[in-house]
Parts: C-alpha cells; structure tokens; sequence
C-alpha cells in the first residue's frame, strides 16, 4: 500500500462491497440458521471490482464458512477455467467480515490469496456477537505449550498476520496507515457504522439459537 489515496480507495471499496453486497447476502443466511460471516474477492487490476462475494452457508455444510464458501465459488463457478481466472495472488485482494478462523486462514492460503482484510477481529467476534469458537480452536488446536508460563503463553499471538503465504491486516490498521488526523477520525466513523450494520443480524442469529433454527455445528 504505497499512498494515502490507495488506502482511502481500499477503505471506502471494502466498506462499501461490506454494505451493499455482502449484508443483503448474510440477511438471507442469519434468516435460514446460518452464521453472519461473509467474504468477497476483488479484482486488482479492474479497480478493486469484487469477483465473488458470498457468505456462510452451514446449513448445507458446516464447512461452508463465508470465506471457504467465496473460495469455492470463485474457482468452481465463477472462474471454473484455469486459463481465464485470475490469479489469485497476484491479481485478488481477500476480504473477510470477520478475522479468517483457522479453516479460512487455511483456505485462504492454500488458495493462494496474499493479502487478505477483515473489518471485526476475534474480539468482536466473541464479545458481540457470542461466537467465541475461533479463539478457542486456536487455542486448544494450534498453540502448543512449551516452557511458557500460562502468562507468557497467553502473550503469544495466536496465528503469524504476516508470513510467506499471507499478509493479514483488518481496516482499523490501515485506517492507522494514514498520515491525515481528520481522515483517520472519518473513516474510523465509517468503519463504526458499518459495523452497526451487523447488530440486526446478529439478533436474528442469536433469536434462532434460541428457536433452534440454526445448524447443529457449534463452529463458526
């Protein structure tokens, strides 16, 4: 990311795809007992056009995390020709609503995507949205204690953001990216109201947990 209005024009395209695409998706997905995680995959080279824009589909499988299901539409349906695809990392950029979990991290890289974004982090995945199954596989699954106190192991990050498959960043860090105090205080709103987009949805969700309409995985 090498100028200010490249990031500005990442910032307003993401939020954008986020509000106008991928909710009306994941409003059909909360409805039907699926998870509100949704992924898009844009084009670099036609001005960040999205691709594929998909969400959770657990309902068919609980495999089919938003991210999982955008990768697998992008090479089965809307690319399905090796020759005319484009290359992942070299011509796509990822974006996820919510930090990839360890399955979406996976994909993400076997799929050979290179710079991924998401807008909620783990955090908010967990707090706002009672959904804590990423941070807890990552935990339970990939972080091997050593000869670390339980203190230090709690210190560890819990996946490498930036290693020779990925760069992972959400929009809060590359609204830290800009030099312009007013442009960081607009977009940081921006990203606030996006977000607030999700609190409809996730009542939804919750309300059918509650009714039993959603699918009998506890995964993401």
């Amino acid at each position: 990311m090498s100028s200010q209005a490249e990031i500005v024009k990442l910032l307003s395209t993401l939020l954008s795809v986020v509000e106008t695409s991928i909710v009306p998706l994941t409003r059909k997905g909360v409805s039907s007992g699926s998870k509100l995680f949704g992924a898009a995959i844009l084009s670099r080279a036609e001005d960040l056009k999205p691709l594929t824009v998909a969400t959770n589909n657990e309902r068919v499988s609980p495999l089919l995390h938003g991210e999982i299901n955008c990768i697998q539409q992008f090479f089965t349906a809307d690319f399905p020709d090796p020759a005319t695809r484009p290359d992942p990392r070299r011509d796509c950029i990822f974006f996820a609503t919510h930090e990839p979990c360890s399955l979406c991290l996976s994909g993400i890289a076997w799929s050979g995507f290179s710079d991924f974004y998401y807008l909620f982090t783990y955090e908010d995945s967990r707090d706002l949205f009672a959904i804590p199954y990423d941070i807890e596989i990552l935990e339970e699954v990939f972080r091997v204690k050593g000869a670390e106190t339980d203190h230090q192991l709690q210190q560890r990050a819990l996946y490498n953001k930036n290693n020779k498959f990925f760069r992972g960043r959400s929009l809060a860090d590359l609204v830290a990216l800009l030099d312009d105090e007013a442009q960081r205080t607009h977009w940081t709103g921006e990203i606030q109201r996006v977000k607030a987009l999700y609190n409809s949805l996730s009542e939804t969700y919750q309300e059918g947990k509650k009714l039993g309409a959603t699918s009998s995985s506890i995964w993401k």
